[in-house]
């Protein structure tokens, strides 16, 4: 889902006279007048590359790099019409806001190497394509959002992002608790004021009042205590807001550690980069991202260590069954050939009779999951079955796993990889072999049509569909 302009455009509501007293109070006359002065500018624009899809070109000029995220973050001389590039529709780059890539600056610094992620408040998918690019292929990342509309629009952003490695879910927190100890990592950028918004959404100020930081920091505290269950002992929470009070910030990280038990670790923050730290005098290694110091948003940081063993709960009653690995032998013996490395993955059937493959090495793990909260995606789906026929699905054509050979490619050009988006009807040039067929741009694949010689059906998700010209 991409922003219009127009959202974009200098603020017309003032800053809300709580927060600018507030802010005031919490740092000081000069630097408060310097953040406000900020949020009534223009934010900048920024993307974040996806490593397995080098793309080979951007829709505007690059600015320079996301400091903290340089490996793949880069931000743009001016605001183009995202939606048009069919090469955003392809998964080859994400538009992020700059500061929430700071989420780079806590994967780096992890004292291990994690095996299992839980990214729990993950729509629409920016911080979860970043930790999907940002860990080893042979980590599972689980993603998660609750609210069903903003779950289907993080599975979208996921499955164009193109690795298999992922499980994305729909539950509240409380949902994985019988899950205990099973990750390494939960990274929770949990709902706030949004304070940090105020200067590229509009509706952010007139939303706020007084009374919100005090609410949402309780709020969040229910939202870690909930969870906490499930992140293993020794594990790390990489604990993000997008708001600049203390109460949700400094406040909570010191609650997490007195309450739940514990202790924050060090971000490695280049100091020429302008990132604040800790506002409140308790000398917290977090970081703080402000628009008159960073180029970016507000953002709010801290990595924190669990010390404390949690009382594992009992297993929930009435758990579903998981993906099943039975009756798709034959499914499985008509799909394998269009996925690259086929012996490394384990083939499933969905809940909808389709297929779906996950990596052999965490398809137990994911299955667990599964069986546990309400799953929308397990790896990448393959194929729909349809009477005798298998369908290849919109997701294998997104995915990494999808062998290059495995159907008849065709290149269009850019008013027919737009016709294409817009699930518009397609003449291929002649030649083009029947049967389903891979439409690419740029040599990037952006889904499925199936040629029927005479015409061909565009198979592009209707839910997908570009509905602006």
């Amino acid at each position: 889902m991409q922003t219009s302009v127009s959202q974009y455009a200098a603020p017309v509501l003032p800053l809300p006279d709580a927060f600018v007293r507030h802010t005031r109070v919490l740092l000081g006359d000069a630097e408060a007048h310097a953040l406000c002065a900020a949020l009534d500018g223009t934010p900048p624009v920024s993307v974040r590359l996806n490593p397995l899809k080098p793309a080979p070109s951007l829709p505007a000029e690059v600015d320079g790099a996301v400091l903290w995220c340089a490996d793949g973050g880069r931000y743009l001389a001016s605001r183009p019409r995202f939606t048009q590039d069919p090469l955003l529709h392809a998964g080859a780059y994400y538009v992020q806001e700059a500061a929430s890539m700071a989420i780079a600056l806590a994967a780096k610094a992890l004292p291990e190497e994690p095996r299992r992620v839980l990214d729990l408040c993950a729509a629409p998918g920016g911080k979860s394509t970043l930790w999907r690019a940002l860990l080893p292929d042979d980590c599972l990342l689980v993603a998660n959002e609750p609210i069903g509309q903003r779950a289907q629009i993080l599975r979208e952003n996921l499955e164009k992002w193109g690795h298999p490695a992922i499980v994305v879910t729909q539950a509240y927190p409380e949902a994985f608790a019988p899950l205990a100890g099973l990750f390494d990592v939960v990274a929770a950028d949990v709902p706030c004021s949004g304070e940090g918004m105020f200067r590229k959404d509009h509706d952010a100020r007139s939303e706020w009042t007084a009374q919100s930081p005090a609410a949402c920091a309780e709020r969040q505290r229910a939202i870690i205590a909930d969870i906490w269950p499930a992140l293993r002992t020794g594990g790390c929470l990489v604990y993000s807001t997008c708001t600049f009070n203390s109460a949700e910030n400094e406040d909570n990280v010191a609650w997490i550690c007195q309450h739940l038990g514990a202790e924050v670790l060090p971000l490695a923050a280049d100091t020429a980069w302008g990132i604040a730290g800790d506002v409140t005098g308790r000398g917290l290694p977090v970081c703080r991202f402000m628009p008159h110091r960073t180029r970016g948003e507000g953002f709010f940081i801290a990595l924190l260590r669990k010390t404390a063993e949690t009382p594992s709960p009992s297993r929930r009653k009435g758990a579903k069954d998981s993906p099943r690995s039975k009756g798709v032998a034959q499914g499985a013996k008509s799909v394998a050939p269009w996925i690259e490395g086929q012996e490394r993955y384990r083939i499933l059937r969905t809940d909808d009779d389709g297929l779906a493959a996950i990596p052999e090495s965490m398809a137990d793990e994911a299955q667990r999951i599964a069986r546990t909260v309400h799953t929308l995606a397990v790896g990448t789906r393959l194929a729909e079955e349809k009477g005798r026929k298998m369908v290849p699905a919109h997701a294998l054509a997104l995915s990494v796993l999808l062998r290059p050979d495995a159907f008849p490619r065709v290149e269009l050009p850019l008013d027919q990889a737009l016709a294409y988006l817009r699930r518009e009807a397609l003449t291929l040039p002649a030649g083009t072999p029947r049967g389903y067929v891979v439409a690419t741009y740029a040599g990037l694949p952006l889904g499925f049509v199936n040629n029927l010689g005479t015409r061909a059906n565009n198979l592009y998700p209707a839910a997908w569909r570009i509905r602006m010209m």
